[in-house]
């Protein structure tokens, strides 16, 4: 099922008129964002209202890569289709997955892509970022017209004052790769940005393989 840019935008709305009333959103645009060419967005992953938040970033329409988890039940499936959503088996091997079929088609068309380079919540500090998913995306590069940039994303949530909570989101200057081998020197490029981005002390483990 294809994304809706009517449901999409309509949650959208939604999202931004509901997390108003729990936080005061801050969104610190630094770098310089692509509006062309293929993107891949990488984001803080700490609460489950990262994905909101960060779709009321960019006004660019997103897709996002999430567990399969969430796509059990048909009703649900359908909706996170609807607004941009494809599920990841995080315990298969991600060559194998009929899912990512689609990456290709949505980066030769310019589409703009979420994933969590952690691959799950990690709080009070940035985790260890997983470069296969990144390593295949880069083996796709040398048949697309543009490079793909990929941008950091720092999440900072912050005090409460009464009952709204602060949250700072700091977009990061895009970052390059020029093929499948650099997919580890990026991974780790990327998490020490978001270290900087949302100013959280970075895992000392080195770049997981894995998914």
């Amino acid at each position: 099922m294809k994304r809706s840019p009517i449901i999409y935008q309509f949650t959208r709305v939604i999202a931004r008129w509901v997390l108003s009333i729990f936080y005061r959103i801050e969104i610190k645009p630094q770098g310089a964002f692509l509006d062309h060419g293929p993107v891949i967005i990488l984001p803080k992953h700490q609460y489950w209202t990262d994905i909101p938040l960060v779709s009321l970033t960019f006004t660019s329409l997103l897709y996002f890569i999430a567990k399969k988890e969430l796509f059990n039940y048909p009703i649900i499936r359908s909706y996170l289709s609807l607004v941009g959503g494809i599920p990841v088996d995080r315990q298969r091997s991600i060559r194998s997955l009929d899912s990512f079929k689609i990456l290709p088609s949505l980066l030769r068309a310019g589409e703009k892509v979420v994933i969590f380079p952690e691959g799950t919540y990690v709080r009070d500090l940035v985790g260890t970022g997983k470069s296969r998913l990144i390593e295949m995306i880069l083996k796709f590069q040398s048949e697309l017209k543009d490079p793909i940039a990929f941008i950091p994303v720092g999440i900072r949530y912050g005090e409460r004052v009464g009952w709204r909570r602060r949250v700072e989101i700091c977009v990061g200057d895009p970052l390059f790769g020029k093929g499948a081998s650099d997919a580890i020197p990026l991974t780790n490029q990327v998490m020490k940005e978001i270290s900087c981005l949302c100013r959280l002390p970075q895992c000392t483990d080195r770049i997981a393989q894995s998914a």
